[in-house]
């Protein structure tokens, strides 16, 4: 059921929908076995999630937070500034478990960014952003590049808006057993690109270049496994996944 609805109902609509069935879902789920960090909230257990294969507690019912969100949340309070200095940020495709939480920090000049989503409160093209050059200290642009047929502008756009000194954390789906991106872009039919891509709406499959393309593009690249700060017993409580990288951009 979660499969079909996903492969359905396009994600803007997800997004409005999603906030009527949250509070409901934190009560019937609550208990002590998983902890959501963005929030500090505990559940019996999470959702599952997943365009092709699901996975077991991947959704938090509070936030809405998936594995990479609750381990870039962890990232982002423990090892940034982000939540303690002055800064202008930007966020591309803003994910509902970070929108509200970054909208109260009075540190943060927040702009969200975006074709469709109804979050966004700037409409418009990653590839042509309608922004000066060294506009913003940080930068977040988390699985949308897989999106993005001409990724390469994409990333030239984001280098060129963030400052000097700046920023970005650009996560996308890897594949690190493959060296190479994978890119076709003939095939357009939905379920091609499912079944190749992993999800109807992404147009590659990005190998370990990815870090390579980023540094291409003028970035210097850390490749961070943050998972490693954790002990098993926290993998398991907050639902993080091991070897998730997070690239963490400056300029």
């Amino acid at each position: 059921m979660i499969k079909l609805i996903l492969k359905i109902f396009p994600r803007t609509f997800l997004i409005k929908f999603s906030f009527i069935f949250q509070p409901l879902l934190s009560i019937l789920l609550s208990g002590d076995k998983f902890t959501d960090p963005i929030d500090g909230k505990s559940f019996r257990k999470f959702l599952s999630y997943g365009y092709n294969k699901l996975r077991k507690n991947a959704l938090s019912p509070s936030t809405l937070s998936l594995e990479r969100h609750r381990l870039l949340w962890l990232y982002l309070k423990n090892e940034t500034v982000l939540f303690e200095k002055k800064i202008k940020l930007l966020h591309f495709a803003p994910e509902q478990a970070f929108y509200k939480r970054f909208k109260k920090l009075r540190n943060i000049q927040y702009d969200t960014i975006d074709i469709n989503s109804p979050l966004a409160k700037i409409k418009a093209d990653i590839c042509d952003l309608p922004i000066k050059e060294n506009t913003y200290d940080f930068i977040l642009c988390n699985h949308v590049l897989e999106h993005v047929l001409d990724d390469n502008k994409a990333m030239s756009e984001l280098y060129r808006v963030l400052k000097k000194g700046g920023t970005g954390i650009f996560q996308v789906p890897i594949d690190m057993k493959r060296e190479k991106t994978f890119q076709d872009d003939s095939i357009t039919d939905k379920l091609e690109r499912n079944k190749i891509f992993g999800q109807y709406d992404h147009v590659r499959v990005y190998g370990k270049d990815y870090f390579k393309k980023l540094e291409d593009t003028g970035f210097k690249v850390q490749q961070i496994d943050y998972s490693k700060k954790f002990s098993d017993k926290e993998i398991l409580k907050f639902s993080i996944i091991r070897g998730e990288i997070i690239p963490v951009c400056t300029k």
